[in-house]
Order: structure tokens, then sequence, then C-alpha cells
């Protein structure tokens, strides 16, 4: 039995829309659908970073009026992601990628991360290479859209995710979750087993550590205003309410200054 640590999303990726089985996709989506169209006057070429299982574009192609491309670093869950599309009959194209690392000949209207991806970048210095590579393939005036977590969601969130647990098909998984207010640092540890056929053997198990770095909002707009982007909104959890130091979850709308 494995019991070294495993690249996150790796095993995690069977069990993730059931781990995420509360979460409204379709509310998430229609509040990116909302700041988008807000902002945005003819967007088409729409680019989804750490996309997951592809929740959210999915959602998104319902609407029919993007050509969405999603990504991630995993390539388990953009396996799922790509199995869900053809399931649904919705045309997103899906492909692994890095965010640290984007490389895509494409050029895009709107790019968006959700679900706090951003956290999993650590330092100031990771954020702004997202943020450099996000600007190289926007076309002008186009809009970088990302939410992040702040302490408040770490403080309320870490009791109820803690010691969670639950299972599908032939996998089982148990979640421990801390928050280290002192690094800012908040810990998802996952413990997932895969049963055998009799469902009371472990065939195989695996650990996953999720660490993300929590950000204030005033450490978020520290960094970003080194960057070339011009700050449209910042706003607070699925509302068009603008966010302050208070907001649990941020989501930064950037607009791509450059010459066409």
């Amino acid at each position: 039995m494995k019991t070294d640590t495993t690249p996150i999303y790796t095993a995690l990726a069977e069990l993730y829309d059931t781990l995420m089985d509360d979460v409204d996709y379709e509310m998430w989506a229609d509040f990116i659908d909302e700041v988008i169209q807000t902002h945005h006057p003819n967007p088409i070429d729409v680019l989804e970073l750490a996309c997951g299982t592809g929740a959210i574009s999915l959602c998104l192609a319902r609407f029919d009026e993007y050509n969405l491309t999603g990504t991630d670093l995993s390539p388990a869950m953009i396996e799922k992601a790509r199995q869900k599309a053809a399931e649904r009959e919705l045309d997103v194209q899906f492909r692994s990628m890095n965010f640290l690392d984007i490389d895509i000949e494409q050029t895009f209207d709107i790019i968006f991360s959700v679900f706090d991806s951003v956290n999993y970048l650590h330092d100031k210095a990771d954020i702004l290479k997202m943020l450099r590579g996000c600007h190289k393939i926007l076309k002008p005036n186009g809009l970088l859209i990302f939410d992040f977590s702040t302490p408040k969601n770490s403080l309320e969130a870490v009791d109820y995710l803690n010691n969670e647990e639950g299972s599908f098909g032939s996998y089982r998984y148990f979640r421990r979750s801390k928050y280290d207010p002192h690094n800012n640092f908040h810990y998802n540890i996952f413990d997932i087993d895969y049963m055998k056929e009799d469902g009371k053997t472990v065939a195989d198990s695996f650990q996953e550590v999720h660490k993300q770095r929590v950000y204030s909002l005033d450490e978020m707009l520290s960094i970003l205003a080194q960057t070339p982007y011009h700050q449209v909104a910042k706003y607070e959890d699925f509302d068009l309410v603008d966010a302050d130091e208070n907001s649990a979850r941020v989501t930064m709308v950037l607009k791509c200054q450059k010459q066409p």
C-alpha cells in the first residue's frame, strides 16, 4: 500500500465531484457571467485556469455565447472534465496546463479562476508570475477575474471542514483541516483509500496535502499594485458589492491595459 504523499488532485480526482457536491456551481457560473457581462462589451473567447473537473466552464457553456477552454495542472482532473463534457454533449475544450507556466497560443477576452485556486500560490513572486502569464494572452481590454479566500474564510471554515469523511464508488476519504494564522497557511489533508470489491479491505492508500496561502485584501491589493492591470472591481462573495477587509471571499476584476 502507498503511504507517501501523492500529488494533489490525483487520487482525489475520483472523489472530487462527491467532495464538492454541496457547491452551487450554477450560481457560481451565473455570478461569473454577470461579472463578465457587466464589465466587457463583447466577450467571446474565455479561458478558465485551475478548472478542476470543469464544473464552472460546463455551466457557462449553457449560455451558448462563449468559446470556452478549461485548463488544470492535474491530468486526472482534466480527464474527468472531458468525460463530463462528452456525456453532456457540451463544446468545451479541456487541456492540462500549469497556470504558472501558461503555454497557449490563443488570446482571450476573459481569463478566470475560481474557488480560491490562487491561494495555492504561496508567495508574491508566484502570483506575479501567474498575472504576467495571463497578461500576455489577454486581448487589449480583456478581463482577468479571480477569487481568493481571506483569513476570515479560514476561521469560519476550518471547524466544519475538519474530520470530514465520505466515499464514492471504490474510494473513501477522510479530511483533516487546520489553519495556521501565524504563517497564514490553511491545510487540508486527505487520507484516501481504494477498497477491494468486498468493500471492507483496503487495496491501496493515498495521502494528499493541500496547502493554501491565505491572503488579506490589503496584501492582495499591494501585489496587484505592482502589475500593469487596471483594477475594475473587487467583489464580496457572489454579489456585485464592494469587498473590504471583512470579506471572507474576494473576487478581483482586472483589465488588461495594452495596445492592440
